[in-house]
């Protein structure tokens, strides 16, 4: 297993696939990098390099007890593309993960970034504020944090079974592996890591991030997303980026990296190419 140890002693294990030009992927909450593995794939046979690495805390990476913060993963990310001396690169984020990568570029500007993908993101704000009366009440998020520390192994099977792959919406065909890849992955995770991240992904302004975008960027969103509303997160992410592509998923899920793989894989590679 490839792994990097970061300033703070903390070990992150990554994965390369492929060789060319480099994608950097940052992957949702509790999930890891397998996550990715969809994209992965098909863009290394197409001849990119494929990295993604597991955030502390989350998969194969150390638990560490502190750094579970936006700018402790951005600055992650950033060691991780400085040790493999990766430039160009475009970084693709999805959910908390687009986060990580809005909070990337605010802390670390784009010398070695050519372009940006935020796919299900949860930038600018999840939260409800006087400001973004559009986000998500922090009962909302309460309730999360109450799931996690009563079951969080039947709050992971509850959130793949339901909302997160819209397997709750008539018609859908989600399959039982996918449920269980979901699974798997979130416990693997540390479990105050977890805890901690939903504060994280869901109370972190990246309004002041967007604005400092100055490469080409994918905003792609479901709008059936429940778990991360597109009207407070990539419609407006779309007005703070200059120049953003946004594209729409009609009925898709949240996690259409698994559910919409084949169309997410094609915009993927003619975003490359462009």
């Amino acid at each position: 297993m490839s792994k990097l140890t970061t300033q703070d002693g903390t070990v992150l294990y990554y994965k390369e696939w492929g060789s060319g030009p480099p994608v950097v992927f940052s992957h949702g909450w509790p999930l890891n990098a397998d996550s990715w593995e969809a994209q992965m794939l098909f863009l290394a046979s197409a001849g990119y390099r494929c990295v993604a690495h597991d955030r502390r805390g989350h998969g194969r990476s150390n638990q560490p007890w502190s750094g579970n913060d936006m700018d402790t993963y951005a600055d992650d990310l950033a060691e991780l593309i400085e040790t493999l001396d990766l430039t160009g690169a475009v970084l693709v984020g999805f959910s908390a993960g687009g986060g990580e990568v809005a909070r990337y570029i605010g802390r670390h500007g784009t010398r070695r970034v050519a372009k940006a993908a935020l796919i299900s993101a949860v930038p600018p704000l999840m939260l409800k504020t006087a400001d973004n009366p559009g986000g998500l009440p922090l009962e909302t998020f309460d309730a999360i944090r109450h799931g996690a520390l009563r079951d969080r192994s039947q709050l992971y099977k509850d959130l793949a079974a339901g909302p997160f792959f819209g397997a709750n919406r008539p018609g859908s065909k989600v399959s039982q592996g996918m449920i269980d890849a979901f699974w798997l992955q979130g416990m693997q995770a540390g479990h105050r890591n977890t805890f901690e991240c939903i504060k994280a992904f869901s109370e972190t302004d990246f309004t002041q991030d967007l604005k400092q975008f100055d490469v080409p960027t994918l905003i792609l969103h479901g709008d059936d997303d429940q778990i991360v509303p597109i009207g407070a997160a990539a419609l407006r992410s779309a007005k703070l980026v200059p120049h953003a592509t946004l594209k729409i998923y009609p009925r898709a899920p949240h996690g259409l990296a698994y559910t919409h793989q084949d169309q997410l894989n094609a915009d993927l590679l003619e975003f490359l190419k462009t």
